[in-house]
């Protein structure tokens, strides 16, 4: 399958199980399924970054706004439009994950939909700034993205 970025994907079981991070997002209850993944591609080719959706944007605006005025931004989650409907990208959430974990990318009708521009730079902004801060020691996403990654190539090798 073909990943691209922009898009947005759904993940196998198996990718939660594998990798053991107790800080990813869980199931939503009372189904099986997982929320929606955001696809973004960085400076390495062996693994995409995914950022968790959620369509509960009035819990997500009430913690953007509590950041705003703690810390006068909020680079962690981004309000965006996806399917003609504001979701929260959850940044603070992303993680890095390889093609084998992708199960399908997400539809309306059989058609496969790029979240929109202004969107997609929104996000990526935001994504390469928290990057740089985590370069300089100041990290902000919660699962552990570092170890995550290290399994993951080793898994390609094997």
């Amino acid at each position: 399958m073909e990943i691209k970025q922009g898009y947005v994907y759904h993940i196998k079981e198996s990718y939660f199980e594998f990798v053991n991070d107790e800080k990813l997002m869980k199931n939503h209850e009372g189904n099986l399924t997982r929320p929606n993944y955001f696809c973004l591609q960085m400076n390495d080719d062996k693994v995409m970054w995914f950022i968790p959706m959620s369509s509960k944007i009035e819990k997500y605006k009430t913690i953007i706004e509590n950041k705003i005025s703690k810390y006068k931004k909020c680079d962690t989650i981004v309000i965006g439009n996806y399917r003609g409907r504001e979701h929260a990208f959850l940044i603070q959430n992303m993680f890095p994950i390889t093609s084998k974990y992708i199960d399908h990318i997400d539809t309306v009708n059989g058609q496969a939909l790029q979240v929109p521009s202004e969107t997609r730079r929104m996000i990526t902004e935001k994504v390469k700034k928290i990057f740089r801060l985590k370069e300089n020691g100041i990290n902000l996403i919660f699962p552990d993205i570092d170890r995550i990654r290290k399994i993951l190539l080793e898994d390609l090798v094997e």
